[in-house]
């Protein structure tokens, strides 16, 4: 009969517990002392040990023979549990087993001495899954049992068990398994068995299973149930998940806009036998990996990355500002989120999603906004001055006016010269060119002999904008509609105002030429972006 590869290659002593140090030296000094604890509680995420652990540790305490703390295997008593024949080790599994008359029956158990072993081992699974009634029929026989009986209790959601409970127990935390470790167990058994993997098929595996061995295990056997040998490729294509160049790929058409390269590739996905979600899950653990090299001095410290990725990751991170990777995070976060709804279609929302990361103009969410000022910041630091080009434009030529000579003009003494255009200001001195978007800079000024005249006013004008308008007027923009209102009902402010705009701008302004609005996020950045273009035009000419 075929056994199932993680059960074949499930360890039978401490010593071949991978990944878990800190819990079975423990568990070696007290077995080997016979110093063990009535009561264990053990929790971590699935497939760390915990089970293992326990069968280990209920033959070790039952042990004739006991190895530096590992059980001998070889005695009758480890026979006995191996084969299951013995009856003093009892497991149960409470997500089925959770009501309390099965506690009862556990209590009214314990009074009896073990029949076959020296001690009665009692190994409860799952134990959070145990009903209120249950776990306080347990409390006082686990406080408080027979001396011929140890309790081990399995657990992947700690956090679900009452204090009292855990209290009574000596409790051991599993952690998740390192890819190196994982990777070097797949390897061993691999070539035990006969199995042909190449080393960065066996890290790959090791990385998907998120730290449990017994996934991984699994894992390995359903890619060598092909018969051939276990590549990269053949991984992906087992479990169903996209290949490293396509993140690679994706990532950097969404930098560079390509959305020829985007929809082709969500296609691509969407029409294999791959889930878009698994596919999104990928890419946002790539973005984790880039925000991590992006923020880290010691990147490699916490990424699970060969060499070569983790230089393709800083590559494709350096094309990205951090803020950018946190906005793109949070929104594939969302989308991912979006996904796992059973009515979400999810090749749209991945679609609509990527091109929104395309563009930040699409969304008026802070983070959008952080992304597009730290690039305008990076434009700034790297010198490229140059403005957004516009669209070329077809330009008619037009012909030259006829020049007359002079001595055509002294004939003619009727003609005059064009007369120059007069001044628009009422002053002599002309005012410097006005930039259309850009705030009028003596506003911080004004706002300051305002509010000095009226310290009421001070919370209203703090945050406000000045802005000249092409028809004559000036656009005063506050925060919120109140500020309005309160501005509009103060006519002595308005016209002192007024009368400040008039001495700097060289013309006769009055309070009905002021128009108060409120300010938009999105506009002001729009128009700022559009000023500091225009600025950076200047600066390289």
């Amino acid at each position: 009969m075929h056994q199932a590869l993680y059960r074949k290659w499930r360890p039978t002593t401490f010593d071949d517990v991978c990944g878990q140090d800190h819990i079975t030296s423990v568990l070696k000094y007290e077995c080997q002392n016979e110093k063990f604890s009535h009561a264990y509680l053990f929790c971590g995420s699935r497939g760390t040990g915990k089970t293992t652990c326990a069968k280990i540790l209920a033959k070790a305490v039952n042990c004739e023979d006991i190895q530096n703390g590992n059980p001998c295997g070889k005695c009758p008593s480890c026979q006995a549990i191996d084969n299951g024949s013995a009856i003093d080790v009892l497991e149960m599994d409470a997500a089925s087993n959770n009501g309390v008359d099965n506690i009862r029956d556990i209590r009214d158990e314990v009074v009896y001495t073990p029949s076959m072993l020296k001690y009665r081992v009692y190994i409860v699974d799952e134990v959070h899954m145990l009903s209120n009634s249950a776990f306080n029929a347990l409390l006082k026989t686990l406080e408080e049992p027979p001396s011929h009986v140890v309790f081990i209790l399995a657990t992947t959601e700690m956090h679900k068990l009452p204090s009292t409970i855990i209290s009574r127990c000596q409790r051991f935390d599993f952690r998740r398994i390192s890819v190196p470790v994982i990777t070097a167990r797949l390897l061993k058994i691999a070539e035990t068995d006969g199995i042909d993997i190449t080393p960065d098929a066996a890290a790959l595996i090791a990385k998907i299973a998120q730290g449990g061995m017994r996934d991984a295990v699994s894992l390995l056997e359903l890619c060598s149930g092909s018969r051939q040998k276990i590549t990269v490729d053949l991984v992906n294509e087992s479990v169903g998940i996209s290949g490293r160049e396509s993140i690679l790929k994706l990532a950097r058409a969404v930098n560079g806009k390509d959305y020829e390269t985007i929809f082709s590739e969500v296609a691509t996905v969407a029409a294999s036998s791959k889930d878009v979600a698994v596919f999104w899950q990928d890419l946002l653990n790539f973005y984790r990996d880039m925000l991590v090299t992006k923020t880290a001095r010691d990147a490699a410290k916490y990424l699970d990355l060969t060499e070569s990725e983790a230089q393709e990751t800083a590559d494709v991170a350096a094309l990205f500002t951090r803020e950018t990777l946190i906005y793109h995070c949070k929104l594939i976060d969302r989308a991912y989120g979006e996904m796992q709804k059973g009515n979400c279609a999810k090749r749209l929302c991945a679609e609509m999603t990527l091109v929104r990361m395309c563009d930040e103009k699409l969304d008026s969410s802070n983070e959008a906004l952080l992304s597009r000022i730290s690039a305008l910041e990076e434009r700034i630091k790297s010198g490229n001055f140059a403005p957004v080009a516009a669209p070329a434009q077809k330009i008619e030529a037009t012909p030259m006016p006829k020049v007359e000579k002079a001595e055509e003009i002294r004939e003619n003494p009727k003609e005059k010269a064009p007369e120059e255009p007069k001044p628009v200001h009422e002053s002599t001195q002309t005012p410097p060119k006005a930039k259309r978007n850009r705030p009028l800079p003596f506003w911080i000024d004004a706002v300051d002999k305002v509010c000095a005249a009226d310290p009421s006013l001070i919370g209203f004008l703090r945050s406000s904008r000045l802005y000249r308008g092409e028809d004559g007027s000036y656009h005063l923009r506050l925060d919120s509609d109140f500020a309005v209102q309160m501005m509009k009902a103060r006519k002595t402010a308005t016209e002192k105002l007024a009368a400040i705009i008039s001495q700097n701008e060289w013309k006769t302004v009055t309070a009905a030429n002021i128009i108060f609005d409120v300010s938009n996020q999105m506009e002001d950045f729009d128009e700022a972006e559009d000023a500091l273009d225009e600025i950076l035009g200047e600066v390289n000419e």
